[in-house]
């Protein structure tokens, strides 16, 4: 009977071990998976925030989500340590910067622009209308401005044209003109100086009052003087400043594409801001048809500069044809004054210039600016 309660009281005994390690063993596999879970979901967490960054850094400022850095780098620590501290993981936000990079600057312009095509066909019997011309031109902005989108150019270029009815012309003179100075790399604007009423005309002045007006429009150092019936028939024929003033219209259809004397400075010519203030500007008291040409190229060799060209073969113009304007009959005190520019140069110039601004209007092609300039003195009495 004892041995019988004494096995009854060991089976207990041993189940009840049995069931505390069956107990023990549930207890430690709950532990196991719960630990085992938290350090998944925390080293995906952190994955996941390393690659985020590193595949999506492009799009983390448009998407507006964040990805975060895990600061482990406390000296001997370890996932565990963390864990066992009960310490939280504080995420290290990386900054975003909103900033966007500033652009390179350009390089300048080459002396050569690759664009240029050489010699030009140009004809003056297709129409011409302003919305053509506008259509051509999409990157001139208002005023008739423009600047090269890919380098930076040396000068910054005035186009001054003195201006009386002579719209057609003008078109014609855009149509070809626009086009060429963008493949030259200019930054320019150009600007029609537009003499009011019927006095008599004077084309000296009328540049004197672009220079002066252009300057207060933008800090330009380059003044390119064209009438508006010349176009160019070459596009290597460039227009800006030189070390020297420039004369571009050395071979005009009209005179067999030949320079007709040495002295010549008509047409088409240039000066930078420097040398046109040496000269004291051009004359104002050319009144008519004639003479201020050969007084500024005068001025020129009085200040001692010399006037450059370019080769004869780039510098052809064809002109476009037309009667003679009334009101700038040929001046017949021309031949008098332009002996004594030695004596008039100081007193008559861009120093003594009078006008008055009527309008300032921007079309989309270019800049008119309107203006009274005077009458001329009467003229002497012949005796």
């Amino acid at each position: 009977m004892t041995r019988l309660m004494l096995g009854r009281t060991l089976e207990r005994i041993c189940k009840g071990v049995l069931l505390l390690c069956l107990l023990h063993f549930i207890i430690m596999m709950i532990l196991y998976f719960d630990v085992y879970s938290q350090r998944f979901d925390l080293f995906s967490r952190f994955n996941n925030g390393r690659n985020g960054s590193r595949n999506n850094v492009s799009g983390a400022a448009g998407s507006g989500h964040h990805f975060y850095y895990y600061n482990l780098s406390r000296p001997n620590a370890t996932l565990a340590s963390y864990m066992a501290t009960g310490e939280q993981l504080v995420p290290s936000v990386q900054p975003e910067t909103n900033q966007t990079p500033s652009p390179k600057p350009l390089p300048p312009c080459t002396e050569n622009p690759p664009g240029l095509v050489g010699r030009l066909l140009i004809e003056f019997s297709s129409q011409m209308t302003m919305e053509r011309v506008q259509k051509e031109n999409p990157n001139v902005t208002e005023g008739g401005r423009y600047t090269p989108p890919d380098c930076r150019p040396r000068w910054k270029v005035a186009i001054i044209i003195p201006f009386r009815h002579r719209e057609n012309h003008l078109k014609y003179w855009l149509h070809y003109l626009h086009p060429i100075l963008r493949r030259q790399k200019i930054d320019y604007g150009i600007y029609i100086i537009n003499q009011l009423g019927e006095e008599t005309f004077n084309r000296a002045k009328l540049l004197n009052i672009g220079y002066t007006e252009t300057l207060k429009e933008a800090e330009y150092d380059c003044f390119i003087f064209s009438d508006v019936d010349l176009i160019p028939m070459d596009d290597r024929n460039l227009y800006h400043c030189y070390d020297q003033p420039r004369h571009f219209a050395i071979a005009m259809d009209k005179f067999g594409f030949r320079l007709p004397y040495a002295g010549y400075f008509g047409g088409v010519s240039g000066l930078s801001k420097k040398q046109f203030l040496k000269i004291n500007g051009f004359p104002n008291e050319y009144w008519g048809w004639g003479g201020e040409d050969d007084d500024i190229y005068n001025r020129i060799t009085l200040n001692g500069m010399k006037v450059s060209r370019p080769d004869v073969r780039i510098g052809r113009y064809r002109m476009i044809k037309h009667e003679r304007d009334k009101h700038n009959e040929p001046n017949p005190q021309r031949f008098n004054k332009i002996q004594n520019t030695k004596n008039t140069m100081k007193k008559d110039g861009i120093s003594s210039l009078t006008y008055r601004v009527v309008q300032v209007k921007r079309y989309p092609l270019y800049t008119n600016i309107s203006v009274e300039i005077g009458k001329p003195p009467p003229r002497p009495i012949k005796g």
